[in-house]
C-alpha cells in the first residue's frame, strides 16, 4: 500500500477554536489556548503520522484587522500558508453569525488554488436548526469542497474530518520522522506555555503587550532538573507591575502554573526562573519583533 502525505492550513478569525482542534488531533498541547483574541502569533505545525499517511497541519494566527507591526506579521503569516499547502480548513464558529472578518477571509480563499473545506466548530453550543442555518449561510458565499461540523473541544466528528483529509491526500513522501509532532524547538514551546499563563491571569491591555523570551535552558547535573530562565517582556512600567503583582505574587503564580505544563511536555522536573522587563512599543519595532521570534519562516 502506498504512503500518502500533504500539508493542511487551518484558517479563521481569532477565537474560533483552531488551536483547540490541533491539540485534539495531536493528543497533546502544542498550541496555546485562551479566551483572549489573537492568542496564536506564529504558525504552529502539528505533524499527524500513521503507518499509511502523514498530515502536516499548520495552525495560523487568527485573521484580524492589524493595528501594529506585530498584527501585520500575524495576518501575513496566516495568508502566506495559502501558497504552501494542499488543502485549507476554513474554521468558523457555529454559535456566531458570519461577520466582516469571515467575508474578508472568504474573498482571499476564492483566489486560492487549493481545495477549501469549511469546518463549522462548536456544534455542541447550538441546536441542529441553528447549525443548518449557519452552514447554509456560508454555503451561499462560496463553493466549498466539503462542509464538516465538529466540536474541537469535545472531539465530535473530528475523526470524520481526518478521514476526509486522508481520502484527499495524494501519494507522497514522509516529510518528518514518526515520533515528531511539531517542528518548533522546545524553547519556543516553553515560551508559549509561559505566555499562555500570562494571558489567563492578567487583564485589560496586558495580554497583547506580552512577549516571552527563553534566555537559557539546560539540565542541572546536581539536581537533575531542567533549569529554565525566561524573560517576560511588556511595553509599559504599569504592565510590569501587574505581571509581577503585589509582593511578586502574580509572577510566582504564572511560574508555578507554567512549570507544571512544561514538566508534562518535557517529561522532566523543571526549575523555572522568570523576570519581567519593559521594552517600549516592541510590537511596532521590527528589530524587537525579530528578537522575540516573530519572523516569517518557510515550510
Amino acid at each position: 500500500m502506498s504512503f500518502k502525505s500533504g500539508f493542511v492550513a487551518i484558517l479563521g478569525r481569532p477565537n474560533v477554536g483552531k488551536s483547540t482542534f490541533l491539540n485534539h488531533v495531536m493528543g497533546q498541547k502544542i498550541a496555546i489556548m485562551s479566551d483572549k483574541a489573537q492568542t496564536t502569533r506564529n504558525k504552529i505545525m502539528g505533524i499527524y503520522t500513521t503507518p499509511e499517511e502523514q498530515i502536516v497541519f499548520i495552525d495560523t494566527p487568527g485573521i484580524h484587522k492589524p493595528k501594529t507591526a506585530l498584527g501585520d506579521f500575524m495576518v501575513d503569516a496566516a495568508y502566506s500558508t495559502l501558497r504552501e499547502v494542499d488543502t485549507v480548513l476554513f474554521m468558523v464558529p457555529a454559535d456566531e453569525p458570519r461577520g466582516k472578518g469571515d467575508d474578508m477571509i472568504i474573498e482571499r480563499l476564492k483566489q486560492a488554488k487549493v481545495p477549501v473545506i469549511l469546518v463549522v466548530n462548536k456544534l455542541d453550543k447550538v441546536n441542529p436548526e441553528q447549525l443548518l442555518d449557519q452552514i447554509q449561510d456560508f454555503k451561499d458565499q462560496m463553493d466549498f469542497k466539503e462542509i464538516i461540523p465538529i466540536s474541537a473541544l469535545q472531539g465530535n466528528n473530528v475523526s470524520h474530518l481526518i478521514d476526509v483529509l486522508s481520502e484527499n491526500l495524494e501519494e507522497g513522501v514522509q516529510y518528518f520522522p514518526d515520533d515528531m509532532i511539531t517542528d518548533h524547538p522546545e524553547r519556543f514551546l516553553v515560551s508559549e506555555m509561559i505566555r499562555e499563563k500570562v494571558l489567563h491571569l492578567t487583564r485589560e491591555e496586558v495580554p497583547h503587550s506580552i512577549a516571552v523570551v527563553v534566555d537559557s535552558m539546560k539540565r542541572d547535573e546536581e539536581t537533575d532538573k531542567v533549569h529554565i530562565q525566561a524573560t517576560i517582556m511588556v511595553e509599559r512600567s504599569s504592565q510590569k507591575g501587574i505581571v509581577i503583582g503585589k509582593g511578586g505574587a502574580m509572577l510566582k503564580k504564572i511560574g508555578t502554573m507554567a512549570r507544571k505544563d512544561i514538566e508534562t511536555m518535557l517529561g522532566d522536573k523543571v526549575f523555572l526562573e522568570t523576570w519581567v522587563k519593559v521594552k517600549k512599543n516592541w510590537r511596532d519595532k521590527k528589530l524587537d519583533l525579530a528578537d522575540f521570534g516573530y519572523t516569517e519562516k518557510d515550510y
